[in-house]
Order: structure tokens, then sequence, then C-alpha cells
């Protein structure tokens, strides 16, 4: 009986559902990914003798592995520890296998993945769909059936596929092959696409009705760097892309703004907060890439923020849109748990774009963001100690909220959906 239903489900799968069954569908990214990420703050550090504490080797992810755990950041929800480029030998073996550098990678990644994975962790792996990375480094083309061997059997979790060295007319087909690929080895492996990103520059109609398909997070936009002005850019290009991108994210399948800054050089405190809380709204992949041994405790206090964290992963994996901007203020709103009556309940931030000196005082009605159940809302000041009663409040549609917001910095808060009985 079992082997009927399954000669059945093949041929349904070879007729009438055959796109469906080539999808990624593989369960993974129910919600964004959390994570740490080496990219934005270690780069391609490979210069162990004058940066022992900053080259991409062993030592800095086994350190990071170690901190995650230490400093509760694995507790706040953040799994996944992931290398960036540069941790390649140039070359690859005589038989042409993938190796890891074997001066700043002795013990090889298996063993690397062994230490991540005894932490509790999971682990991640960078490669190009190129025939180098971005930093020169071998890529996977003419490799593919033997690189995702490789990468399975040293049970990576997590793969970011970069686009460098390769044409941009071969990703639609080449992302989804690796892809299948890689779910045939049988190891569940998280898979971050970037294709978008290098079409988008190239001015191509992108498909991302396949992209949702077979990518469990892809990069849309440019490379973030450790800038606030980095940062409002890519707010602003998603803000512009909302209508066309957000109907593809989902559980299991997210757009992604690019790592958070938080913690490194470029974001003042009131930055910090901005970010979170957008990145937050968008239903992003919420990766770190910051020296967490020198991270400070209002920056780590945002970082695991629970409340925040929370918003993030919902599980109705709405991304939020940016509703409304008046005098230098912007308004994004992401739909949320709990659902009373058929009304969402919302995570609501302002967001200052301006330069005052001192804080702007802003009001506007609920009903002129989208939050409509007429048995109002219960109010909760997300960046403020949840013991404080005066970080709640309650409001209906026609109430205005009135909000103080520092300058470059942000106001959020949780809109919880009321039913009348509860008032």
């Amino acid at each position: 009986m079992e082997r009927n239903i399954h000669v059945l489900l093949l041929i349904i799968c070879g007729n009438i559902f055959w796109k469906t069954c080539l999808a990624l569908d593989n369960g993974l990214a129910l919600t964004p990914p959390m994570g740490w990420m080496a990219w934005q703050r270690y780069r391609c550090v490979i210069d162990c003798d004058r940066f022992p504490n900053e080259c991409i080797s062993e030592k800095l992810f086994k350190d990071v592995a170690d901190l995650m755990v230490s400093e509760g950041y694995k507790d706040a929800g953040y799994e996944y520890l992931i290398i960036d480029d540069c941790w390649l030998e140039k070359n690859r073996t005589a038989d042409g296998k993938l190796q890891p550098d074997r001066k700043r990678f002795p013990s090889g990644m298996k063993s690397l993945a062994d230490y991540v994975h005894s932490k509790g962790l999971k682990f991640g792996l960078y490669e190009d769909y190129g025939n180098k990375t971005c930093e020169g480094y071998p890529g996977i083309l003419g490799h593919m059936e033997e690189d995702a061997k490789t990468l399975a059997e040293w049970e990576i979790d997590y793969l970011k596929l970069d686009g460098c060295y390769s044409s941009v007319f071969d990703m639609e087909q080449g992302y989804p092959e690796f892809g299948r690929i890689l779910n045939k080895t049988g190891r569940p492996i998280v898979y971050s696409c970037s294709w978008p990103a290098y079409q988008e520059y190239s001015g191509m109609k992108i498909n991302y009705e396949s992209m949702a398909k077979h990518c469990n997070l892809w990069r849309n936009y440019d490379d973030i760097q450790d800038s606030y002005a980095s940062v409002t850019n890519i707010m602003d290009y998603f803000a512009m892309k909302q209508d066309f991108w957000q109907p593809y994210a989902g559980p299991g399948h997210w757009n992604d703004p690019d790592m958070l800054l938080i913690g490194n050089f470029g974001l003042s405190y009131e930055q910090s907060k901005a970010q979170m809380a957008v990145w937050a709204i968008l239903a992003a992949p919420l990766l770190i890439s910051a020296d967490l041994r020198n991270m400070k405790p209002e920056l780590k206090a945002i970082l695991q923020n629970k409340d925040i964290i929370a918003v993030n992963q919902d599980p109705l994996g709405i991304q939020g849109r940016r509703v409304y901007r008046e005098k230098s203020i912007d308004i994004w709103v992401k739909p949320i748990t709990p659902v009373i009556k058929g009304y969402h309940s919302h995570a609501v931030a302002f967001v200052s774009r301006r330069s005052d000196g001192t804080p702007y005082s802003y009001n506007i009605t609920l009903e002129n963001i989208g939050l409509l159940n007429p048995d109002g809302y219960k109010f909760k000041d997300l960046f403020t100690p949840t013991q404080q009663e005066s970080s709640t409040f309650v409001l209906k549609p026609k109430s205005y909220i009135n909000v103080r917001i520092n300058p470059s910095g942000a106001a959020f808060y949780k809109a919880i959906s009321l039913a009348k009985e509860e008032l």
C-alpha cells in the first residue's frame, strides 16, 4: 500500500505539480534566520600574524561560538554562526575538492562544524555561484555536485551563495539547480541566494516567484556598509520596492536587507535602535556582524531585546511596510499576532530622519496608519523596560498616538489588538 502511494505521488509530481516538487521546500527558516556572520566586521582579514584576534580563522569562529553562548545570544535566538568569504585555499585539492586554508583552519571544516554544534549552535559557510568568490577563491561552477557533497559531509546548516564572476543571465536557472543538488544530499541546509542583488544592478526583471520557491532568503540590494547613510539607503530602497517585494516574503522565504551593524563603528546608540526596529518590521534575517568580545551593554540590550525579537520572529511571517512619512518621520507597520476578530495586532516604528538637536514630538491617529480595530489596541513601548507601567496605554482608531523621537533614532511599539470584553 505504501509503495502504491509513493508511486502515485511520483506521478503527480511528474505531471500536475512538477514545478512545486522541484522547489526547495526544505522546511527550514520558517521564521527569519538569526545568528552571526563574519563579513561586515571582519571582511577578508587573513593576516593572522598581524591581526591574531581578527583574522578569518578557526580561532575567531571558536571564540565567537563561545561568546554566542556565554553572552546570551544563543538563548535570545541567535543560532547560526556563519563564515563569509576568504576561508578557502586559493586552489582545490588535486582531485578537485574544496579545502579550507590549511594554516588558518588547521583542524578542517568538519572539526569546526563539530565544535559549533557542540555549543548547540548551527554552522554556516559562504560560496559563490561563479568561477571564483568575490575575493578570488574557488567558486562552485563546474563542481556543483562535488561541492554540495563536500558541504553536506562537513555538516553545514546554512549556505550563503554569492554571485561574483558569474553571468546574471545564468542565475535564474543556476541558483535553483544548486538548491536542488543541495537537497539531494539529504542534509538540511538553509539556502541564502544573492541572485536578485546582481540582476537588480543590471536592470533585469527578477523572477521573485521562482526565488521564493527555491531559496530560503535572498539579498535584494546593495551590500550594507558601516554607516547610517547605508542603513537609511537600504530602508528607502525597501520602501520603494515594497509593493513588489513584500508579497514574496513569508515562512521559509525572506527578503534580506543584509547584516545588523549594531556594535560596530558607524552607528550611534539611537541609530542602532532604528536599524533593529526596521529590520524587525521587515521580517529580515537578524545576522549580527560585530565583535562580540567588545559589545557595549546598551547595544547588547538592543540585540537581545526579547520583545523586538518576537516581532521579527512572529509566526505569521508578514513583512511590514513603510506606510507614511511626514516631517522627516517615517512610520513602519507590521501585522503580527494575536489576531482578534480578524484584526491583527501590529508593530509600529516611528523612525526619525531628522537632525534636530532635541527629540521631536509627533502625533498621528491610528486610522491614518492602518490600525482600524474599533475595540482598540493596547500599546507597549518596546524600548522601555516591561516592568514600567507607563510603557503601556490603550488607544482606538481615531485616537492620536503622541511620540517623542530622538534625532536619527526610533520609537517602537507593539499594538496588541483588543476585544471589547477586554476593555
